[in-house]
């Protein structure tokens, strides 16, 4: 009995770390989701006191930012073959698998008003592939504007498209008359993801084929 109740001592000790709160703050919030992700529920998940959490992090603030970084942290780099153009796909796409994993991260970082230093590190990834690649310092600045949060793997939408949210059938027909093409649309094409509604891999994919495909314009013309 003594020597379980060490084993679990050694346990409890080993997560009550920095980095293992935050490693156990991510599985609680893909598990639940940020609603369901508490310093209370954290705590009871560890089997400590929440109190020792606070030692670690400063409130709960600190600790979505430090769980934010911890996932840009696990996007994979790059590999160093193909066209800057087929490299920095490859890294955004790859940022936005980590997402899609962690989805409520988007959530956090959208609400950031300066990078962690995960994401400046990212930045930084993408800037080498551009320059690398023959880009101008400018075109990267433009780059930087251009993509927006999609260079981290999600897209913020002009208008929030879930389907439980969305206006019932009845409604849409009777549109008909004045909006004829946004009947269209709308009957035409569906969308799903947990990164939000018009936001599959293929919509994301497509916008950033596109933008790729201006900034080598922009590349080749020296614009």
């Amino acid at each position: 009995m003594p020597r379980r109740a060490s084993n679990e001592t050694t346990r409890t000790t080993k997560r009550l770390t920095k980095d293992g709160i935050v490693t156990e703050a991510i599985a609680l919030a893909d598990a639940q989701g940020l609603d369901g992700l508490s310093m209370r529920r954290l705590a009871q998940h560890l089997a400590v006191d929440p109190m020792s959490i606070y030692y670690h992090v400063r409130d709960k603030d600190t600790l979505l930012a430090e769980m934010a970084d911890a996932v840009v942290a696990r996007i994979s780099p790059a590999g160093k073959s193909g066209s800057w153009t087929e490299q920095l796909r490859e890294l955004v796409m790859a940022a936005r698998a980590t997402m899609v994993r962690h989805p409520w991260a988007a959530r956090v970082l959208e609400g950031r008003d300066t990078p962690t230093p995960a994401v400046m590190l990212h930045l930084e990834r993408v800037l080498a592939i551009m320059r690398g690649g023959g880009c101008s310092v400018d075109l990267g600045h433009h780059a930087i504007h251009l993509f927006g949060s999609r260079v981290l793997g999600f897209s913020q939408d002009l208008f929030d498209d879930d389907p439980e949210t969305a206006p019932p059938p009845e409604a849409v027909a009777g549109w008909a008359a004045t909006m004829p093409h946004i009947v269209e649309l709308a009957t035409a094409v569906t969308h799903d993801g947990p990164l939000g509604g018009c936001d599959d891999d293929g919509e994301f994919a497509f916008a950033l084929d596109v933008m790729l495909e201006g900034l080598e314009r922009r590349r080749l013309s020296g614009s």
